[in-house]
């Protein structure tokens, strides 16, 4: 039983006994009074029998017809006249007369009066006494109408009294409700404050709990600046602060591995030229100005677009991967890669610091190893091209084939096989294992496919989602393939019972009946709806923080999981984390990499996860494949992981 409602039982209880000791007393109180008044009544009354009966001159015969008469009138319950030698001369009785009053009134609560006593004489002779009582239903009912009465104001009172200390009872529960909310918010890793208690003796410990939530807050604000640290020392260079060529590689494969993204994309690749003669000739100090530079111009180019990605792949060559076309990219990073070399040269080594650059547009499904291999061969036709007097050399390659000729052509074909797709059913979930330590099975991940046709009369393909949903998002059908994935998903659970992650498309979020829909799927099968988990790109977060979080508050009711994928460096960055109700994150492939042999990077990964696991987030690892990062990112606290290592494992 809670506090709250002990107390009000206390109340109750008190005010009852109060109001019922209270109700007792009066009852009491009025029944003496009443007896007294009975016994005054009785005793009037048998004086002026006794004077009447006296002026019958002594005649026995008048004096009972007298007496009779009078009984008759019904006010008496006992009339008695007793001779001088003790001889009863006349008695009449009658049994309790009724009234307005409860027939147990007179048992429970008997009015004990007193019988009237008087003498009866003639003259000086003395003929014997008058003994009567009279009939006590009126000062019964008297009783019973003033216990009534009295009832009455009593329960008023008691009414408002409840009234009155329930109003109280709220004002001390507003304030315990508010810590208690606190302590709640806290411990799913909210930093709340509350406002001080009006009640004096909670205000100790409200301000108390609110230093503790700043404390709580600060020591987190101090551990993600720490882990910014970290993980600059870790994947960043430490001159120039871009990506160390690892981490590039592995940030340009999973960007590469999204579902979400454009079409195409953008690599350059910069070089200074003749590093070792430009060290010789202008010393360490003045190279690395150089190089700083340079690092610096390609920086600030990649955060003016959102997803870009900046690296330094060795100590004279450096990448910048744009989610542009190449054009846009040539046009405005040539000026400034112009200007980085002008400024290197005006600290001191004009006519020395010669650049060359080439790079790549390609369809972004390409593999890796295709964009490397382009970009290097773009860079070194620049190299061979590029006079000193031309400024920046730069070599440009596209390739616009697409990866396979079943896709069919054209953002109408799109559109027109997407629909025919999503109408006709031509949809499949792939299934992913995600593995805790003990090789259990906590859920699946289920990428979407579509069946396209190059054709109306050819054969659909299954097709994987980061070809088609480029265009899907922008043909506005974005919404339309997630709701077809989570009814998709909602089927499967609702067959086997397990648990199932579907990857929703941050460009849903901004569709107005993305969300009332997305609640309907869930509400008609809401058994099956808490075996489902719905996962966003960690972009979300960052661009749509907003609608996640309105997103989030709308699925908790109907028990769905809620979880960020591919999430890295992002997370130091997105203010109120906590406030988007996650229930886990999944760390990217290229934050995982390197984790067995870098300390330095396990260290990064150990803080980031008791950094989200102090936010009451689930931490679990995309993209594992060798058995020796498996055992490194256990120790680093991880509770699951996917990858080829997963279903590996889970289908030996």
């Amino acid at each position: 039983m809670s506090l709250m409602r002990r107390i009000a039982w206390l109340l109750v209880l008190m005010l009852t006994l109060a109001l019922g000791g209270a109700l007792l007393v009066s009852g009491g109180a009025l029944r003496e009074l009443l007896a007294q008044q009975a016994s005054i009544k009785n005793a009037d009354n048998a004086q002026a029998l006794a004077l009447a009966a006296s002026q019958q001159g002594g005649d026995a015969a008048l004096i009972e017809l007298l007496m009779s008469a009078q009984f008759d009138t019904g006010h008496y319950q006992m009339l008695r006249w007793t001779r001088a030698d003790g001889r009863v001369a006349f008695e009449r009785q009658a049994a309790q007369q009724g009234g307005r009053h409860p027939a147990w009134l007179p048992r429970w609560v008997p009015i004990q009066a007193e019988p009237g006593l008087a003498q009866l004489s003639s003259g000086w002779q003395q003929l014997g006494k008058v003994e009567l009582a009279s009939q006590l239903s009126y000062a019964y009912d008297a009783l019973w109408t003033s216990l009534l009465r009295v009832a009455a104001w009593a329960a008023v009172l008691a009414l408002a009294a409840l009234l009155a200390a329930w109003a109280l009872l709220q004002r001390i529960r507003r304030p315990l409700d508010d810590l208690a909310r606190q302590a709640h918010a806290l411990a799913d890793g909210q930093f709340l404050q509350v406002q001080p208690s009006g009640v004096r003796e909670l205000q100790p410990l409200t301000r108390a709990l609110n230093g503790m939530v700043v404390r709580i807050e600060h020591l987190f604000a101090a551990h993600t600046e720490q882990l910014g640290l970290l993980r600059q020392q870790a994947h960043c260079d430490a001159l120039t602060g871009l990506y160390l060529r690892q981490h590039f590689q592995a940030e340009l494969a999973s960007a590469l591995a999204r579902d979400e993204g454009p079409e195409r994309a953008s690599l350059l690749l910069v070089r200074l030229r003749d590093l070792a003669g430009v060290n010789r000739l202008l010393g360490r100090t003045a190279t690395d100005q150089a190089l700083a530079l340079i690092g610096e111009t390609l920086r600030l180019h990649a955060e003016q677009t959102p997803g870009s990605l900046a690296g330094r792949m060795n100590g004279s060559d450096f990448a910048l991967w744009l989610p542009a076309r190449g054009e846009e990219l040539t046009r405005d990073l040539h000026e400034a890669l112009h200007l980085a070399v002008q400024r290197a040269a005006a600290s001191g080594g004009g006519g020395v610091l010669h650049l060359a650059a080439g790079g790549t547009e390609m369809a972004r499904c390409r593999p890796l190893s295709q964009w490397l291999a382009a970009a290097d061969e773009a860079l070194a036709e620049a190299e061979q091209r590029g006079e000193p007097e031309a400024g920046l050399p730069l070599v440009w390659r596209r390739d616009d084939e697409l990866p396979t000729a079943t896709l069919p052509q054209g953002e109408g074909a799109w559109r027109a096989q997407i629909e025919a797709a999503l109408a006709l059913s031509r949809l499949h979930l792939q299934q992913f294992p995600v593995l805790d330590r003990e090789g259990r099975l906590l859920h699946w991940e289920c990428p979407l496919q579509l069946g396209l046709a190059a054709q109306p009369d050819a054969a659909p393909e299954l097709v994987h989602a980061k070809f088609w949903l480029p265009l899907a998002q922008r043909t506005g059908l974005s919404a339309e393939v997630d709701l077809a994935a989570v009814a998709a998903a909602l089927a499967r659970v609702a067959m086997d019972g397990q648990l199932r992650a579907v990857n929703l498309a941050p460009a849903s979020l901004l569709v107005g009946d993305f969300l009332p829909r997305l609640r309907a799927l869930l509400k008609a099968q809401p058994q099956a709806a808490r075996q489902l988990a719905l996962e966003f790109d960690v972009s979300a977060a960052q661009r749509q923080f907003g609608l996640l979080q309105e997103l989030g508050r709308s699925i908790k009711p109907f028990g769905v999981r809620l979880g960020l994928e591919h999430a890295g460096a992002q997370l130091q960055h997105i203010d109120k984390l906590f406030q988007l109700g996650l229930d886990y994150v999944k760390l990217d492939r290229s934050v995982l990499l390197g984790v067995a042999d870098d300390a330095g990077r396990a260290g990064f990964v150990r803080s980031l996860v008791i950094l989200l696991n102090g936010l009451s987030l689930q931490v679990m690892g995309e993209g594992v494949e060798e058995e020796r990062e498996v055992a490194r990112l256990w120790d680093c606290g991880l509770v699951g992981m996917t990858g080829p290592w997963a279903t590996s494992k889970l289908g030996g």
